[in-house]
């Protein structure tokens, strides 16, 4: 009786026998043609979206700039938030005022001192009398609360922030309505 299977009692140079392999496909030497233009294609086709995405974001129109006043507001706004610490209530309220007539009116206030803003805003005609009189006062209070150590009690803060608010909301562009026919 033949069977296929080595029997058990064969001897140790037969055990090491195994299968044939398969045979191995020679490749006809075109296959790396083929991955380069796949890689070329998939880069030309990036290379067209990112020229469309760059042209798109030319054609874009710029963003409208923000006006002095509104700006001013938010970061007035912002300021109430640090109400209960006087000093950083009042630097950031006070400069935001200083900021807000330098972009309003292209006067130059952050850099120069209370004195020298002061002097050089009487000469102008930026504001009227009774506006530089309460920013004279309104200054005058702040540099109290950032230099003299003055600490106020939350319904002084609360005026600054009013008076801060006043001179935006009296200085800001009037917009002209046109009436069409």
């Amino acid at each position: 009786m033949i069977t296929n299977s080595t029997p058990q009692s064969a001897p140790p140079e037969m055990a090491d026998i195994r299968d044939i392999k398969p045979p191995l496909e020679i490749s006809s030497g075109y296959a790396w043609l083929w991955w380069v233009l796949g890689v070329l294609i998939v880069l030309g086709a990036l290379l067209l979206l990112w020229r469309w995405w760059r042209k798109r974001q030319e054609n874009r129109p710029p963003p409208l700039p923000i006006p002095a006043h509104v700006r001013a507001k938010e970061k007035l706004a912002a300021a109430l938030a640090l109400i209960g610490q006087p000093k950083p209530f009042v630097v950031a309220v006070s400069d935001t005022a200083r900021w807000y007539l330098e972009e309003r009116f292209n006067f130059r206030a952050p850099e120069r001192t209370t004195e020298e803003f002061l002097r050089e805003l009487a000469g102008t005609d930026l504001l009227l009398k009774e506006q530089k009189e309460s920013m004279g006062q309104f200054l005058a209070a702040c540099d109290l609360v950032k230099f003299a150590k003055y600490e106020p009690a939350e319904l002084e803060l609360r005026s600054l922030h009013a008076a801060a608010v006043k001179l935006v909301e009296e200085t800001k562009p009037q917009v002209e309505v046109v009436k069409t026919k």
